[in-house]
C-alpha cells in the first residue's frame, strides 16, 4: 500500500472543511436529530423543555414575593425571573451538554471523518430550539401582565443571538478541554452555580452595590439580562447602556469575542489528537 493511500483512507480530521454550506447543513441535521431523539416515546414531548423552568419560576416567584418579599420593589418582576431563569436555562444547558459533547460522540468520531466543529454548534443550536420554546411562555406573561408590544422588542433577537454566540463559545473551548481533562465537568458545575448568583437572575444591576460593577461588567450575562429587561418592559428598567456606560460595554464583547477565538484556537489545537484521547 502506498504512502498517498494511506493518507487517503486516514484523512486528516478538520474543524469546518472547506465546503461551509456541508458544514452548515451537518450542524444543524446533528441538532435537529439529537432534539427529536431528546423526547422519542414521550408523552407530553418537547412540553418538557418547559416544565423544569417554569416549575423554578414559581417556586422563586413565591419565594421572593411572598416569603422573603425581596422582589416587590422592581416593576414587573415576574417578567424579569421568568425571563432571566429561561435565558440562563439555555445557557447552563448549551455549556453543561457541550462539555461532554465530544466524548458521546466517540463512535462517530472514530469511524467518520467529518468536521468535528459541528458537535458542540450542534449542541448549542439543539438548546436554543428549547429557549426558543421558552419565549413562548414569557410573550404569555408579558401579555398577561398588561404589556403592549414595543419596538424594543426588535432587540429580543440580537440579545438572544449574543448569548447562543457566548453559549457556543464556552461549549467549544469546554468540549475540547474536557477530551483531555475530565475534571473539567465537576468545576463547569461549581462555575454555573457562581455564575447563577453572579448574575442579575434573581435580582437586578440596580440593588448590585456599585463596588461589584465591574465583577457585573465582566459578566456578559449581566450586559444581556439587563438589557432583556429594558427591552421588555422599557423605561421602569435601565438599559445596559446607562447602567454600565456605553463605552464600557466593549468589556463583555470582548470577553465573548475572546472566548470564541480561545475556543476555537484550542479545538484547533486539540482536534489532532481527538479521537486518540477519547
Amino acid at each position: 500500500m502506498t504512502l498517498r493511500a494511506v493518507k487517503w483512507q486516514h484523512p486528516r480530521p478538520v474543524a469546518v472543511g472547506e465546503d461551509l454550506p456541508r458544514f452548515l447543513a451537518l450542524t444543524l441535521t446533528l441538532a435537529m436529530t439529537d432534539f427529536k431523539l431528546r423526547f422519542f416515546g414521550s408523552a407530553l414531548g418537547y412540553a418538557w423543555t418547559l416544565m423544569r423552568p417554569v416549575l423554578l419560576f414559581g417556586v422563586l416567584y413565591v419565594v421572593f414575593t411572598e416569603v422573603v418579599r425581596f422582589g416587590n420593589h422592581v416593576d414587573h418582576y415576574e417578567i424579569h425571573l421568568l425571563t432571566s431563569i429561561i435565558m440562563f436555562s439555555f445557557f447552563a444547558e448549551a455549556t453543561t451538554r457541550g462539555v461532554t459533547a465530544l466524548v458521546e460522540r466517540e463512535s462517530l468520531l472514530r469511524k467518520i471523518p467529518f468536521p468535528r466543529l459541528a458537535i458542540p454548534l450542534a449542541v448549542a443550536l439543539n438548546s436554543l430550539f428549547n429557549l426558543l420554546m421558552g419565549f413562548v411562555a414569557i410573550l404569555i406573561f408579558v401579555v398577561a401582565s398588561g404589556l403592549s408590544p414595543r419596538l424594543s422588542w426588535l432587540e429580543l433577537p440580537l440579545l438572544v443571538a449574543a448569548l447562543t454566540l457566548f453559549a457556543a463559545a464556552m461549549s467549544i473551548l469546554l468540549s475540547a478541554l474536557f477530551v483531555r481533562h475530565r475534571d473539567i465537568k465537576p468545576i463547569w458545575e461549581v462555575a454555573l452555580q457562581l455564575l447563577f448568583y453572579g448574575s442579575p437572575v434573581l435580582y437586578v444591576v440596580t440593588d448590585v452595590p456599585k463596588r461589584f460593577e465591574l465583577v457585573m461588567l465582566a459578566n456578559p450575562l449581566s450586559s444581556v439580562l439587563t438589557q432583556m429587561r429594558h427591552a421588555l418592559i422599557g423605561s421602569p428598567a435601565p438599559s445596559a447602556a446607562q447602567y454600565f456606560g456605553t463605552w464600557q460595554l466593549l468589556v463583555p464583547a470582548a470577553v465573548v469575542v475572546g472566548s470564541l477565538v480561545l475556543g476555537i484556537w484550542a479545538f484547533r489545537h486539540e482536534m489532532p489528537a481527538i479521537a486518540e484521547s477519547l
